[in-house]
């Protein structure tokens, strides 16, 4: 493929989604004016905390897997000077507005007095302090480790004005981490931009002079917007010792890593987490840089809020000194305590144990516990965590993210990503109120909206009917008879059935198939031996739960169907389906408070659940919540299919409303709504009938406020009797039934009023 490059002066970058992969900026024209690009940077936050990442890349808490302690290796990283940034970044994606963290002018992020404070020096080797002061005289910065005898050196190796390779420009020290000091540079030739030396934390440390190599091979290989650049590898004299020290060249990226980012206090010097749509963001952006790794059999190893670091509008993974290929067993690895997954140490690395140390991160971002202790591994129960019990679905996203067996976990970034993002739109639409719909890749959309004739109400809707309407998993596109499928829509179950036995091909997806349409036509006992025998094949997976759930919901079994619904909704944190599923479950145990909460949180994040609205008006009407169902049903667009029922819902509740506090109130906002409503006259009549007849029963007991009407009466006995009477034989003369017909004028006659002739 040809490749465009840039034509702005100085940069050897080319073209990729029109803009430069080196300058970040779109090409400019052939006519711009050549010459070498001016330095400007924009200066930093006026608190001063919007360091560089290296600045914060301190000691950690990185260590050498099952072998020696190390501290927590940092990368800088590096952008060439430009005299303008693009702002192309797409943090929140959509869904949540994120701070900008201003780029930094790099001259300034060089420390004044570059030294490793005594409490992070540690033997490279062994683990063992090392460099303490004792009775009050400082610690050497160069010496032997006292337990193994390693040599270990605190120094900087390289000094301002040093020329490196005959090409970099040193101006100084930016942070020390796990592999060495990290220092910043001007290339003088490509445009004097500013890029990041790092080196060793000694010459004498073969694994560290190895992962550096190591490191070098992997950048080497690696593009993608999200990760570090690496530039060059050079060399350049020890001044003590005069060998060759390997220096990694790579780009500056000035900004803040979110560990800076989540080390914030607030005025009482309290450390405050990230809000949760910001650290729900923050993962999903970086999730496809894990996922681009893993595509090239790497694996990053060293997740942490350290080696994330945003400059602007755009995130960057940082320090690949811990990448390894999938099937290496021989390179020393390293670890966090407090990130890294429990098996890493007998069983190594994997995509799993990747992802586990996402979902710590995202943890330790959001929310206080004791990481490293009493939670090394595991996630705090929701009654310690506020923001766990608030949110159910994210406190699922990192149980299962970091479940002890590593296949119960998220088996790739991209399945991860697709359920942070589920979550993620559940929190913002929780947080500020809009729905955040979105077409799932997991489940197809409600085939029939259950419960939704509020005439019915207040029974429970049928459990066949129920899950017979529920969301269908998709279809596998790989498996050899989904072409099949998509050709076939039979709508009666049993033809179904018939069809599917006669399939073309066998396979999981016709089995799946032949069990939905089984558990249609009530023949449960088949469906489920097809479960069974499915469950035993190669083709199993989290889609034999659901239709488990199915089958014992279709029972009558609300217990089963729970722990089913339950257990995908654990698996699957980000799918409305199993919470809907799952409410409707609980709500057939008659248990109308937690349905409530899990209806909700459909409905508020997805309003193309109109089962969820119906379900939140009809429990909360059981729990006599009238303004809840009221709001409920009110909650259902115009633009909706279900609107109209919907506002006969609410006219419903105002009715149930009759019949305590504030009666006269619900029903002058019923006798106003049903005058709204485009019915036809026979049904509007019937509704007029509830209506009034409820204002007769209150007339008595509850005297009304002066002038207070409901569908043109007040609240008077006569009034209201004449009304009815007027209703029933409108009724009568719509009717076409003899009988009911007679029925409805011996109605009118017994409720008028009496009267003088």
């Amino acid at each position: 493929m040809t490749m465009t490059h840039c034509l702005r002066p100085g940069c050897g970058g080319t073209i990729d989604d029109g803009f430069c992969d080196e300058c970040g900026l779109a090409p400019a024209p052939p006519s711009a004016s050549a010459g070498p690009t001016a330095l400007t940077a924009t200066a930093s936050t006026s608190n001063g905390h919007a360091m560089s990442a290296a600045q914060s890349m301190t000691a950690a808490g990185s260590s050498r897997s099952g072998r020696q302690s190390r501290r927590g290796s940092s990368r800088s990283s590096s952008r060439s000077t430009r005299t303008a940034r693009s702002s192309r970044g797409r943090l929140g994606a959509g869904l949540v507005s994120i701070p900008q963290v201003p780029y930094r002018d790099p001259s300034t992020a060089v420390m004044a007095d570059p030294q490793v404070p005594e409490n992070e020096r540690f033997c490279s080797n062994c683990g063992q302090r090392v460099g303490r002061g004792r009775e009050g005289a400082s610690g050497r910065t160069e010496g032997f480790c006292r337990q193994c005898g390693t040599a270990y050196s605190f120094t900087p190796k390289l000094a301002a004005g040093d020329l490196v390779a005959g090409q970099y420009e040193v101006l100084g020290c930016l942070a020390h981490g796990g592999l060495g000091w990290i220092y910043l540079a001007r290339d003088r030739n490509v445009s004097d931009r500013w890029v990041v030396l790092k080196g060793l934390l000694d010459t004498g440390d073969a694994d560290a002079m190895a992962a550096a190599v190591a490191e070098r091979q992997f950048l080497a290989s690696v593009e993608h917007p999200n990760i570090v650049k690496i530039f060059n590898f050079v060399k350049h004299p020890d001044p003590r010792t005069g060998e060759p020290v390997g220096y990694i060249v790579m780009e500056y990226v000035g900004g803040a890593s979110l560990k800076e980012l989540r080390s914030q206090r607030d005025s009482a010097g309290r450390l405050q987490p990230l809000p949760l749509a910001q650290g729900l963001a923050y993962i999903l952006e970086i999730l496809p840089a894990l996922g681009y790794l893993h595509s090239m059999d790497l694996l990053y190893c060293d997740f942490k809020p350290d080696n994330m670091i945003q400059t602007e509008e755009q995130l960057k993974l940082i320090d690949l000194g811990a990448v390894r290929h999938r099937d290496d067993e021989e390179s020393a690895g390293f670890k966090t305590d407090g990130y890294c997954a429990p098996e890493l140490e007998d069983e190594g690395a994997s995509v799993e144990s990747d992802l586990f140390t996402v979902a710590r991160t995202l943890a330790v971002l959001t929310f206080g516990f004791d990481y490293r202790g009493a939670y090394r591994y595991t996630v705090p129960p929701a009654t310690e965590v506020p923001l766990l019990a608030q949110f159910p679905s994210f406190r699922r996203l990192l149980e299962r993210a970091t479940a002890t067996d590593p296949s119960e976990r998220f088996g790739s970034a991209s399945e991860m990503a697709e359920q942070v993002t589920g979550v993620l739109r559940e929190v913002v639409a929780t947080q500020d109120g809009q729905p955040r719909p979105a077409l799932s890749t997991v489940f197809s959309g409600e085939r029939a909206a259950f419960g939704a004739n509020p005439e019915q109400w207040p029974a429970t809707p049928d459990p066949s009917v129920i899950a017979a309407a529920l969301p269908v998993p998709m279809v596998d596109p790989a498996d050899p008879a989904a072409g099949f499928l998509a050709t076939t829509s039979i709508g009666d179950p049993r033809q179904l059935v018939t069809a599917l036995e006669a399939a073309p091909v066998s396979s999981p997806e016709v089995t799946l198939a032949l069990v939905r349409a089984r558990i249609e036509c009530a023949d449960l006992d088949a469906a489920l031996a097809d479960l069974d025998a499915l469950e035993e094949s190669e083709g199993a997976d989290w889609r034999i739960t659901w239709y488990r759930g199915l089958a014992a919901l279709a029972r009558h079994d609300f217990g089963t169907a729970r722990v089913r619904f339950d257990a995908v909704y654990d698996m699957l944190p980000g799918e409305a389906a199993p919470k809907l599923a799952l409410a409707a479950a609980a709500e057939c145990a008659g248990e109308p408070g937690p349905a409530a909460r899990l209806y909700l949180q459909v409905w508020r994040t997805d309003q193309g659940y109109p089962s969820a609205a119906f379900g939140v008006a009809r429990t909360r009407l059981r729990e006599r919540d009238i303004d809840g169902a009221i709001t409920a049903a009110d909650s259902v667009p115009a633009t909706s299919s279900h609107h109209g029922a919907a506002q006969l819902a609410a006219l419903g509740a105002q009715l149930a409303g009759a019949a305590g506090p504030g009666a006269h109130a619900y029903l002058v906002a019923a006798g106003h709504r049903l005058e709204a409503l485009p019915l036809d006259p026979e049904r509007k009549a019937r509704h007029g009938i509830a209506v009034l007849d409820a204002a007769r029963t209150i007339t008595v007991a509850q005297p009304a406020e002066p002038g207070a009407t409901v569908l043109g009466c007040r609240f008077v006995d006569r009034e209201l009797r004449r009304a009815l009477e007027a209703r029933y034989r409108e009724l009568a003369r719509l009717s076409s039934d003899k009988l009911a017909r007679r029925d409805l004028v011996n109605r009118a006659n017994a409720i008028r009023p009496v009267s003088w002739v």
